[in-house]
């Protein structure tokens, strides 16, 4: 148990690293061949903060540990909405007013009910997996055709500081871009054996696993993406991630964990995490909507309702490990 705790203390830490690391790279190597910034923006920085999703839910399914795959894909997002957000949101109000912010919420309730959709019968085969990924290849294709027919983007702006504050020559760029895919792989089964081993001492689905330390861990890329929006007063930025992240997450994640091996689904994924996932996002489209204040802000007391419906939440899932354990 001891060395379980330490590989996912170490794999996270890893992961975390790797994952910046990787963007960095592959943004400067990006720039260095000539890519537009919003197509950094949006492709190459929008991957990379979900990369620890992503590698993490893939070497899960790969290793036959399903649950921990989609526990990763749908905890991240209702980490992301309700305790990212939620926090954000009490230290300063965000305020919506992009259109992209505008489409993308709409977008990800309308993908978050596909995703449901899937959930029905009790498993995401592998022909579900292949649906995500092409509504998800779909989706980029238009974000970017749209992002290119516009005009400046927060992601542009985003991407060039990206690298300009860390500039490095085209050799040097490679070099962490690959060094950052092999450590995010690395750092991702460590997290994994960890992740398992402790649900099977304590008599736990992978599941709950994926959903609390894993999901938390993953997220904190986005965490760390919305604090630094925060100072810069970046509000299009901070949404713009999240949503990014969801879209991500329903999407790339989970189709890619079950295009890799079909998963089975509990009940309680339907009716308790997917549910809560859905109404999570639905009330942050309510509150950007300006349904639930005066104007469109993710005010303070939204923040702390986020909050408290995340603490809620986990408190709930640890319940049922300590029943588990106990019984």
């Amino acid at each position: 148990m001891v060395m379980a705790i330490g590989a996912i203390i170490a794999g996270l830490v890893l992961l975390v690293w790797s994952a910046d690391k990787f963007v960095e790279g592959a943004a400067a190597t990006a720039k260095h061949l000539g890519m537009p910034a919003l197509l950094i923006g949006m492709v190459i920085i929008g991957f990379g903060t979900s990369a620890p999703e992503l590698a993490v839910s893939a070497m899960a399914a790969a290793d036959g540990n399903p649950g921990l795959a989609l526990g990763n894909g749908y905890g991240s997002n209702i980490t992301n909405i309700a305790l990212i957000v939620g926090l954000t949101a009490v230290i300063a109000p965000i305020a919506v007013h992009s259109q992209v912010i505008r489409k993308e919420l709409p977008l990800l309730v309308v993908l978050t009910l596909i995703a449901g959709a899937q959930l029905i019968d009790g498993e995401l085969s592998r022909l579900d997996g292949w649906v995500l990924l092409a509504v998800f290849a779909a989706v980029m294709g238009w974000s970017i055709f749209q992002g290119l027919r516009g005009k400046d983007d927060p992601l542009g702006g985003e991407a060039d500081a990206q690298v300009i504050a860390h500039p490095m020559p085209l050799k040097t760029a490679v070099i962490w871009l690959v060094i950052g895919l092999i450590l995010l792989i690395v750092s991702s089964r460590l997290l994994v054996w960890g992740a398992v081993t402790i649900a099977q001492a304590l008599g736990v689905s992978d599941l709950i696993i994926g959903l609390t330390i894993v999901a938390i861990g993953t997220s904190l890329p986005e965490l760390a993406s919305a604090l630094a929006a925060v100072k810069k007063n970046e509000h299009d930025l901070i949404l713009g991630n999240i949503l990014g992240s969801g879209i991500f997450n329903t999407l790339a994640v989970v189709g890619l964990a079950a295009a890799i091996e079909p998963l089975k689904v509990d009940p309680e994924v339907l009716y308790r995490d997917w549910t809560l996932m859905l109404a999570l996002t639905v009330g942050l489209l309510l509150m950007g909507s300006g349904l639930t204040g005066w104007r469109r802000l993710v005010s303070r007391v939204d923040g702390t309702v986020l909050m408290l419906v995340y603490v809620a939440y986990t408190g709930y899932l640890l319940s049922t490990v300590v029943a588990a354990s106990t019984a």
